[in-house]
């Protein structure tokens, strides 16, 4: 049985061993493979959105959230994930509130290797049958290489900007190296070169294609995957898409913040990850990206005028009405020489610095050479917190999305 056959299947479990034994069981099966594990319930739900497994082996007691509430929301994210929710008590009230939330099947632990078999392939079965059911969006279908199958409810990728309101801070530097962090063979990552004037992505990348976001955005209602193949370029070493900014200065009047939303709400579902870099001037295409995003990474460095640009974009943004709870707030190029502390920063601004990144004079090796530094050392303390803000996101993505899913279930049970 080839791989493209085998029944893809990611274990939830807050214990580490009962999650290895559970995967030992499994991985003899020709027609199984196992494609992630989970510690919680957020964790689940995060990692089905990202490889939308087939099945998922959902452990019904866990510290966070209980198996049966994650089903609930996974089910609606993931309409073809079929769930089996394994529980040490065989006690028939949860196994109706299993059924109820949508699981497919509800096992007694430790299940015996047989009743495991059964519950996956009957599942397996039943979300492939499901999966077939769901029409594809516009009829597009990612058959090239790099991109995924778009039109799944509610199953669209994570937009991320990087905007400072200063320029110097950093943003480019940061945008390509945790593209390289969260880019995987399984995620895809598209780079969005939104600083259409004077865009480096392509040279921090070392790489330089003949087309750039002008080929889409004419044709912003109309866009197929393979369009997107075509006009980005693919990073030879990570295997990351940029879309790069256009050749020339004056190009970039001729793209409205209309045409960039949509190309960024098309491209959200094809990639898993879509990363815009942004200039420091708030037009109108940078306040599309922000208008778009899951999450805006604001940047800020120690010196006096980027902190008090942020202070004015928060206010800015305080009075559009933006929710401060998508902004992950950053503190770069930080040097603990220099008196002004993120502590102090957070508390004056009213917004809590999330992460620190060190200065590392290394950097500009990195950027002259193309070559993002995390693809060179990921054990440098720069790397580290890249890798840490890394997992900022995708809690914080997690956070928003349970919470606008639970806040769905309420409303719809009509309950307050």
């Amino acid at each position: 049985m080839v791989d493209s056959e085998k029944f893809r299947v990611v274990i939830v479990d807050d214990i580490a061993e009962t999650r290895e034994n559970i995967r030992k069981l499994l991985q003899f099966e020709p027609d199984v493979e196992v494609v992630g594990v989970a510690r919680t319930g957020r964790e689940a739900i995060d990692i089905s959105k990202d490889v939308k497994p087939d099945v998922l082996l959902m452990d019904i007691n866990m510290p966070d959230m209980d198996g049966i509430a994650a089903t609930e929301i996974i089910r609606k994210m993931v309409p073809f994930t079929q769930i089996v929710i394994l529980s040490i008590q065989n006690d028939p009230n949860y196994m109706r509130r299993a059924m109820l939330a949508g699981a497919r099947d509800f096992l007694t632990k430790p299940p015996t290797i047989d009743e495991l078999n059964s519950a996956i392939r009957r599942a397996g079965v039943m979300a492939r049958e499901e999966r077939t059911k769901i029409p594809q969006a516009s009829g597009v279908q990612s058959t090239v290489s790099g991109l995924r199958p778009t039109g799944i409810p509610g199953a669209g990728g994570r937009v991320i900007t990087f905007y400072s309101p200063k320029g110097g801070a950093g943003c480019t530097t940061l945008t390509t190296n945790l593209a390289v962090c969260l880019y995987n063979e399984d995620t895809s990552v598209l780079i969005v070169d939104a600083n259409l004037q004077f865009g480096d992505v392509s040279v921090f990348m070392n790489e330089q294609g003949k087309n750039s976001i002008l080929d889409l955005t004419p044709r912003a209602d109309e866009l197929d995957p393979d369009i997107i193949n075509n006009v980005t370029v693919k990073h030879a070493q990570s295997g990351i898409r940029i879309l790069s900014a256009p050749m020339k200065p004056e190009h970039a009047d001729t793209i409205s913040g209309e045409q960039f939303s949509k190309v960024i709400r098309y491209l959200r579902e094809v990639f898993s990850y879509v990363i815009i870099d942004t200039a420091s001037t708030l037009n109108n295409i940078t306040a599309s990206a922000i208008d778009n995003s899951d999450v805006l990474i604001l940047l800020t460095t120690q010196d006096i005028p980027s902190i008090k640009n942020s202070r004015l974009f928060l206010d800015e943004i305080d009075a559009l009405g933006f929710d401060r709870k998508r902004i992950i707030f950053v503190m770069n190029k930080f040097d603990k020489r220099i008196a002004i502390t993120p502590e102090k920063v957070s508390e004056n601004l009213k917004q809590e610095i999330t992460s620190i990144i060190p200065y590392e004079e290394r950097v500009i090796v990195s950027v002259n050479r193309g070559i993002p530094f995390l693809m060179v050392d990921k054990s440098r303390p720069i790397s580290r917190a890249i890798l840490s803000l890394a997992e900022v996101i995708k809690q914080r993505i997690s956070d928003i999305e349970i919470q606008v899913d639970e806040i769905s279930v309420v409303k719809g049970t009509g309950k307050k």
